[in-house]
């Protein structure tokens, strides 16, 4: 991408880009779309139920479609008694962040819209950045459910990523670097969910709990808060918040293919495939593999979510850290 920009004119690198940026707009929001919806056959697959089999075929191809129209079409109900402000922009501060953190993945060798020094330093700042929207989202409701709700939320994404962040030490530490590109190219050989099988145990089950998917969907727990944070929130701006979490279900499948599994890098032998088409096929799996976790497990309680995340995930990439330390020393 950065190859293709330096060689063009200022008026047309800058046609180029937008282009560029709004091609991967349309691909986000159709992911969004129908990983929607596949997430809905792949349960339904695996709990015996059919699953969307009416709306767009048998398949059920229009049934998220229809309903994103019916989320947009409906009433826009505000409490009387909101913080105006707040409450309008909170979906928003909730939704941005996951699209900013898209700009530093890189999806191949060439499909680099910001190949920055400090990507991975970027993406966990800038999706730390979430937290601030839900909890401005049950403060602004007046609602004290969605208050409960948003202050168990953010309790929640910021324990869990403590280890997150701890679990990609040792790739840092292997790879010499924060920059996506250059880890993705010392994987050349050995990806690092070799090298790193529990720190990429320790960062997927920290992810799974930064999206607020099963087992870790406490924030949204209807049986217990009434629908959690956003339980004031009707029609569009009730879609930004879920946009917003299949947008970093996106980015974090994203982020695992790049740090774990080699990103574009081929298997050894399959050099003739392209580097995208093996990023795609990574993604997916990573992708298929957090639906699969939704459709198994159990939802935890609060008091071990909280137990989980600081007395076992915790400890673990503690060790890691200490563990990775000593390889670096030894063998590399």
């Amino acid at each position: 991408m950065e190859q293709l920009l330096s060689s063009a004119p200022d008026l047309m690198q800058t046609l180029i880009f937008f282009a560029a940026v709004l091609a991967l707009l349309f691909v986000v929001l159709g992911f969004v779309t129908y990983a929607i919806l596949a997430e809905r056959k792949v349960m339904g697959f695996m709990q015996l139920r059919y699953g969307p089999a009416k709306v767009g075929g048998k398949f059920g191809l229009l049934q998220t479609v229809a309903d994103v129209l019916k989320l947009l079409l409906k009433e826009d109900i505000k409490p009387a008694l909101r913080d105006r402000p707040l409450f309008i922009i909170a979906p928003i501060i909730a939704f941005a962040p996951s699209f900013m953190v898209l700009a530093a993945i890189p999806f191949s060798e060439q499909l680099i819209f910001t190949d920055m020094g400090v990507g991975l330093l970027y993406i966990i700042a800038i999706s730390g950045m979430t937290t601030i929207g839900i909890m401005t989202a049950g403060w602004a409701s007046n609602n004290k459910y969605a208050l409960m709700g948003s202050m168990r939320s953010v309790a929640q994404m910021i324990s869990y990523e403590i280890p997150l962040v701890m679990s990609v030490i040792g790739v840092i530490l292997f790879s010499g670097s924060l920059n996506l590109s250059e880890i993705v190219e010392s994987q050349r050989y050995v990806p690092y969910i070799l090298l790193q099988p529990i720190g990429f145990l320790v960062f997927v089950i920290a992810a799974t709990a930064e999206l607020n998917r099963t087992p870790f969907d406490l924030p949204e727990a209807e049986s217990e808060l009434i629908a959690g944070y956003h339980v004031e929130y009707s029609g569009f701006r009730f879609a930004f918040f879920m946009l917003a979490e299949y947008v970093y279900l996106f980015a974090m499948s994203a982020l695992i293919t790049v740090l774990f599994l080699g990103g574009w890098n081929p298997i050894i032998g399959l050099n003739f495939i392209p580097g995208v088409i093996w990023f795609v096929l990574k993604f997916s799996l990573v992708v298929f593999f957090f639906m699969w976790l939704r459709a198994t497990f159990p939802r935890l309680r609060a008091d071990q979510l909280m137990e989980f995340g600081w007395k076992v995930l915790l400890p673990v990439a503690l060790f890691n850290i200490f563990l990775s330390a000593i390889m670096k020393e030894l063998f590399f």
